[in-house]
C-alpha cells in the first residue's frame, strides 16, 4: 500500500506531502493546474527517466519520496533480498535530481542504482503510460497472468518438475557423449596409463608409510643396540628385576633380626618389580617393530621413486593415484560399453520428454478453457466502457521449436485486441499497446484489471490517467463504477476530468495553481460537492450543477 508522497522543488511544486488511504482516490483540477506533475513526481520516485527540466526554477535539486507498507507475500521481497536490503515491512523510495540532470536513488536510505529503483517501482505500482513494457502491456507476463486467473499453479509446478528432469537428463547425455569423445581421442594413451597404474597398484597413504619405514631402516642397527642394552639392564642376569628380587629375599630372610614392620618396604620392592616387568613387555613390542620383513632401504627408495614419478606425470599427489586409476578405468569402461550407456541415457531423455509433453498438454488444455472464459468476461466489460467495436482475445499457440519450451510449458500466450471489429470479415487483432489510443488503452487496462483483480497474487497500487478521454455520461459512470470495484481489492488512484468518475472516489483531492505554485487540497462535504459541480458546469457553477453534483455523490 502507498502511504505517502513527498515532493520538493519539482516544476511548479515547491513543497507538498500527500497521505493516501485504501480504496479509490481521485485527483481533479483545471487543465494546467499541475496534475501531470504529480504523476511525473511519482514516476520519478519509482525509477522513471529523470530530466533536469523537472527541477523547480531557482532550486539546486528536486526530491521525491514515496512510502509503502508491504504485505508478506508481495514479490517485492524477492527483489529486495537479491540486493541485500533490509526491510521490516516499511519501504521508503527516494529520488534526488540535480539541476544538472544527474540523479541519485535510495531505498530505505541505502544508495541504489536507478535501474534497481525502477525494478522495485514496477513491482509496487502500475502507472498507466509510465512503464509501457511492464505488467499487462508486456506479453511476457500474459502466460503467468492467465495461469493465475485459471488457478493453474499445481499444473505449472508439475510441468516445471518434468521440464527440470528432462533438461537434467539431456545434460547427462551431453556430458556422457563428450566424455566418450574425449576418451576415444586418447584411447591408446588412456589404456597405457591404466595398465601402468594397475601394475604399480598404488595404495592411499602408501607414501607416508614408506617414508616412515625408510627412517626406521636408517636407524635400525642403532635402535637394536639401544633396545638390547635396555633389555639387559632391566631383565638380564644382572638386570634390575633380578637385583630387586634378590633384595626382597634378603630382607625376608632377616625379618626376625630387623625387629620391626617392613611390609611397606617389601610392598614397594614388589611394585618396583611389577613396573620393571611391564617396561620389559613394552620394550619387547618396540623390538618387534624393527621387523621390516624383506624390505631394505634400496627397495623402499625405488618404490617411492616409482610412485612419485607417475604422480608427476599426471600432475597429482601420490595419494591421488588410486582415485586416478578408478577415474581412468571408468572412462575405459565407458568406451567399452559406450553403446549401452548412451542408449540408456537416450531412453531417459525420451522418457522425461514424453512426461513433460503430457503435463504440458494438460496445462495447455487448462489454459485454453480459462482463456475462453476470460475472453467472454472481458468482452462483456468493453461495451459499457465505450469499447463496443473492440474485441479482446487470448491467443494461445504452441511454440514450434522445442528450444522455446520451458518450465512454464510450451504455450505462447498473448492478450490481443481488435479495435475495428465489425460484422464484415475477421477482426484485425494486434498487441494492445500498439493499436489502442491512450484513452482506449486505459479503459482496456481497467477492464482487464477488474476481471483479474480477484485472482491477483497480491494487492497492488494502480494509477490511471486519460481514462476518461473522449467519454462522458453513462460511459464515464461505468468507468467510475469499475474503478470503485477494482479499489475493493487494490489501491487505485485516478487523475480525471469526469465528475462521474470523481464522484465514485472514497478520497478526493483538487489540484490548483496560484502565483506559479501548484497546491493540492483534500476535499470533503460541501467543498467536494462544489468541485464536482464545477466539473459539470465549467467556469460558472449553477444551481443545477450543484444539484446534479449532489445526486452523483449520493449515488457514489
Amino acid at each position: 500500500m502507498l502511504h505517502a508522497l513527498h515532493i520538493k522543488n519539482v516544476v511548479l511544486i515547491e513543497q507538498l506531502s500527500l497521505d493516501f488511504s485504501t480504496g479509490l482516490s481521485a485527483l481533479t483540477g483545471e487543465t494546467g493546474a499541475g496534475k501531470s506533475i504529480l504523476l511525473d513526481s511519482l514516476g520519478l520516485a519509482l525509477g522513471s527517466r529523470a530530466e533536469a527540466s523537472l527541477v523547480r526554477r531557482g532550486a539546486d535539486q528536486a526530491s521525491v519520496t514515496v512510502e509503502f507498507s508491504i504485505e508478506s507475500e508481495h514479490p517485492v521481497w524477492d527483489v529486495l533480498k537479491e540486493q541485500g536490503i533490509d526491510c521490516d515491512g516499511a519501504l521508503i523510495l527516494r529520488r534526488v535530481l540535480g539541476s544538472d540532470g544527474r540523479s541519485r536513488a535510495f531505498v530505505n536510505d541505502e544508495s541504489v542504482s536507478v535501474g534497481f529503483l525502477k525494478s522495485l517501482g514496477e513491482t509496487l505500482v502500475d502507472i498507466h503510460g509510465q512503464f509501457e513494457t511492464y505488467g499487462l502491456l508486456n506479453p511476457s507476463t500474459h502466460r503467468s497472468v492467465l495461469d493465475c486467473y485459471a488457478g493453474n499453479s499445481s499444473f505449472v509446478s508439475d510441468v516445471s518438475d518434468c521440464f527440470r528432469k528432462w533438461r537434467d537428463a539431456e545434460a547427462r547425455l551431453v556430458d556422457a557423449r563428450a566424455l566418450v569423445d574425449r576418451a576415444m581421442e586418447n584411447e591408446v594413451y588412456l589404456r597405457d596409463c591404466v595398465e601402468e597404474l594397475k601394475t604399480l597398484s598404488p595404495e592411499e597413504g602408501e607414501e607416508l608409510s614408506l617414508v616412515d619405514k625408510k627412517k626406521r631402516i636408517q636407524h635400525v642397527d642403532a635402535l637394536r643396540e639401544c633396545f638390547s642394552f635396555v633389555g639387559e639392564s632391566l631383565g638380564g642376569e644382572q638386570g634390575a628385576d633380578i637385583q630387586i628380587g634378590q633384595a626382597w629375599r634378603m630382607l625376608e630372610r632377616n625379618l626376625d633380626k630387623i625387629g620391626m614392620d617392613i611390609s611397606d618396604l617389601l610392598g614397594d620392592l614388589g611394585a618396583a618389580s611389577d613396573s620393571i616387568q611391564q617396561a620389559c613387555r613394552k620394550l619387547d613390542h618396540l623390538v618387534s617393530t624393527l621387523d621390516i620383513g624383506d624390505l631394505n632401504a634400496e627397495d623402499i627408495e625405488d618404490r617411492l621413486y616409482s610412485l612419485r614419478a607417475v604422480a608427476r606425470k599426471h600432475h597429482c599427489a601420490v595419494d591421488d593415484l588410486p582415485r586416478l586409476l578408478d577415474e581412468m578405468s571408468g572412462k575405459l569402461d565407458m568406451l567399452d560399453h559406450q553403446g549401452d550407456v548412451i542408449q540408456k541415457l537416450e531412453r531417459e531423455v525420451q522418457e522425461f520428454k514424453e512426461k513433460y509433453r503430457g503435463c504440458a498438454e494438460i496445462l495447455h488444455e487448462k489454459r485454453q478453457k480459462a482463456a475462453q472464459q476470460l475472453d467472454k468476461i472481458i468482452n462483456s466489460e468493453l461495451k459499457p466502457l465505450k469499447l463496443d467495436k473492440s474485441v479482446f482475445e487470448t491467443s494461445i499457440e504452441i511454440f514450434a521449436s522445442e528450444r522455446s519450451w520451458g518450465a512454464q510449458g510450451f504455450d505462447d500466450v498473448r492478450f490481443l485486441v481488435a479495435t475495428n471489429a465489425s460484422s464484415e470479415g475477421a477482426p484485425d487483432f494486434g498487441a494492445l499497446n500498439k493499436i489502442a489510443s491512450g484513452g482506449e488503452m486505459a479503459r482496456f487496462m481497467l477492464a482487464l484489471k477488474v476481471v483479474l483483480a480477484d485472482s491477483a497474487l497480491h494487492t497492488g497500487v494502480f494509477v490511471f490517467d486519460e481514462i476518461d478521454t473522449g467519454i462522458g455520461g453513462a460511459t464515464a459512470s461505468a468507468v467510475g463504477e469499475r474503478l470503485a470495484k477494482l479499489a475493493l481489492r487494490h489501491q487505485v488512484m485516478v487523475v480525471t476530468h469526469s465528475p462521474q468518475v470523481a464522484a465514485q472516489a472514497s478520497h478526493h483531492w483538487v489540484v490548483s495553481k496560484a502565483e506559479g505554485v501548484t497546491h493540492v487540497v483534500p476535499l470533503s462535504g460541501g467543498a467536494r460537492q462544489e468541485e464536482i459541480a464545477r466539473m459539470l458546469a465549467g467556469a460558472e457553477v449553477t444551481v443545477e450543477a450543484r444539484a446534479a453534483a449532489s445526486r452523483l455523490l449520493n449515488v457514489g
